[in-house]
């Protein structure tokens, strides 16, 4: 079991963490209930992913704020 980061733009993965625990998620993070509930995903295979922002889609938001009122800005 993993945690997974996965940009929630482009849906590139960010990284991998080698354990599994919704706690550690939280603290590491500091998430409140509603915001683990809007980020924090647990998947069959039993990973967890996190969505998280990757550096290109950061930028890119950055350059066009505008990107937020979109739903998909990605092509």
């Amino acid at each position: 079991m993993a945690i997974r980061y996965k940009c929630r733009h482009c849906s590139t993965e960010i990284g991998v963490l080698p354990f599994d625990s919704d706690d550690s998620i939280r603290k590491l993070h500091q998430l409140n209930e509603k915001d683990a509930q809007e980020f924090i995903r647990h998947e069959q295979n039993g990973d967890t992913t996190v969505d998280s922002i990757c550096e290109h889609c950061e930028d890119s938001l950055k350059k066009f704020p505008n990107y937020h009122a979109l739903k998909n800005w990605l092509q």
